[in-house]
């Protein structure tokens, strides 16, 4: 037996009862797990299935190279579990989207781990613009954020800030923006005006098309801002 804590990111039923569950452990990173049995009618861990929940699960180890994992113990990992609003579910669900994606070869570590867990805790106090503050922290974490310069335009596909403007999502103002969020010390503090949110929500996910490989804008993206708008 196996005891690990972790973050729910996406989960698919398989069958009837089961479900194969996608998660960020403390402890390994991203793994894969199986919860046998959790949509039987009498099985009450189904509720557990709410994106980014912190879950304190008991696996048995699998006896083949290659084999999912078993479950054999599932239950969140805090005594009063806080349950978020239609709107903070609708960004948890977009920020576990996108680390479902971009996580899938992260072993260890502790930095992303605190992360989300801070992501989470200002999405469920009430702020909406904590993903963008994640979105950049995640860059930072990575060392692909861009390098801070006294020039006025940022150039997605340098990573630098240069004399001439190149993209209409990296414009003067988007660009400050951006200068703003790097150079914040705790950049959760930012708020921004709906408009501006939404355009640099879009510019961050046009630079991480540019920097990670195959990264694709989450689907919840669109749904996320068709509940809180």
């Amino acid at each position: 037996m196996q005891d690990q804590k972790c973050f729910l990111l996406s989960y698919i039923k398989y069958g009837d009862n089961d479900a194969v569950l996608h998660c960020f452990s403390q402890e390994f990173g991203f793994e894969s797990f199986f919860a046998r049995g959790i949509y039987a009618p009498r099985n009450k861990k189904k509720p557990y299935l709410i994106p980014l929940i912190l879950l304190n699960i008991s696996i048995i180890p699998a006896n083949k190279s290659g084999k999912i994992p078993n479950i054999s113990k599932l239950e969140p990992a805090e005594e009063h579990e806080e349950k978020g609003n239609l709107v903070q579910n609708t960004i948890l669900f977009f920020v576990a989207e996108f680390l479902n994606q971009v996580l899938r070869e992260e072993r260890q570590s502790e930095t992303i781990f605190h992360e989300i867990t801070v992501v989470r805790k200002e999405t469920l106090a009430g702020n909406i613009n904590a993903y963008n503050a994640f979105l950049v922290k995640f860059l930072q974490i990575s060392g692909i954020a861009p390098l801070l310069s006294d020039q006025q335009f940022l150039h997605p596909e340098s990573g630098t800030f240069g004399l001439e403007e190149i993209h209409e999502l990296f414009d003067e103002k988007l660009s400050q923006i951006w200068r703003h969020f790097l150079a914040a010390p705790n950049p959760y503090e930012i708020s921004l005006k709906r408009t501006d949110r939404n355009l640099f929500t879009d510019s961050l996910m046009r630079y991480y098309q540019i920097h990670f490989s195959g990264f694709r804008i989450p689907k919840s993206l669109e749904i996320m801002r068709q509940v809180y708008e």
